[in-house]
């Protein structure tokens, strides 16, 4: 496994977000993690960055344990607009973090334009951030993360803040990633989403969060915003993890 999350707990002043979480993740997989709000989400991809140390278990990225910032590993969070350096280029902000992989100027230039050519922003390359739409700023932000060329990309509720349309697009751009190899573990608190674009949704229970359900989504690998929701198998998945996420029993618990 690409990933192990092991026996992981935290806490804040008193308050236990997570409890015992444990997840396995294959390489190449997209892992969807959803759960009612406050159930430690965003705490979880936290610990698996790296930006905070569980208080219990542990965090294993290839083989080895993480205790600090891995260097194979990149974030996208919701709030694009702070992640994103308003004196900067498109081009020079998606570049940036590939200076402290020491890269040439040439070659930081190379991968940041191929990376906005992935996203569908390659005109965009001189305009700066505030000249951009919310959406295309968080294309960016993306396109940053696929030129770091992580073994593993974490997003946290990285459409939260953009209109429905625009929401379906980047879900498209990640089933597009993910077509080509990238890990990604995607934090959100939409359950359409956690199963459009999942291979596996993992649903964590009220605060403490653990996992109470590891769901495999059976759905074609190539998928449609309307012919694939359409689909009897994503209707049940989607009520299924509605209802977990709203305290109920798994269905092959229910009465």
């Amino acid at each position: 496994m690409m990933l192990e999350i092991e026996m992981v707990g935290h806490s804040y002043a008193g308050h236990t977000a997570l409890q015992d979480v444990n997840l396995e993740v294959a390489g190449g997989e997209l892992l969807s993690i959803v759960g009612p709000s406050g159930c430690g989400k965003s705490t979880l991809l936290r610990c698996i960055a790296g930006l905070i140390r569980p208080a219990q278990g542990r965090v294993v990225l290839n083989g080895a344990q993480i205790d600090d910032v891995p260097d194979n590993l990149a974030v996208v969070f919701q709030d694009y607009s702070r992640s994103l350096l308003p004196w900067l280029s498109v081009r020079d902000n998606v570049a940036l973090p590939l200076r402290r992989r020491g890269k040439p100027k040439a070659e930081r230039r190379a991968a940041a334009e191929a990376a906005l050519a992935t996203v569908g922003l390659s005109g965009a390359d001189g305009m700066y951030p505030w000249q951009l739409s919310g959406g295309m700023q968080q294309r960016v932000s993306i396109a940053r993360a696929l030129a770091y060329r992580p073994a593993l990309l974490l997003m946290d509720e990285p459409f939260g803040s953009v209109d429905a349309q625009t929401r379906e697009d980047l879900e498209d751009l990640i089933l597009q990633v993910r077509g080509d190899g990238m890990t990604i573990l995607l934090v959100t608190h939409d359950i359409d989403e956690s199963v459009y674009v999942g291979d596996r949704v993992a649903v964590l229970s009220r605060a403490p969060g653990t996992v109470i359900a590891d769901l495999q989504v059976d759905l074609p690998a190539k998928r449609d915003q309307i012919t694939t929701r359409e689909l009897p198998e994503f209707v049940h998945l989607r009520a299924e993890v509605g209802r977990l996420v709203r305290g109920g029993a798994p269905a092959s618990q229910a009465s």
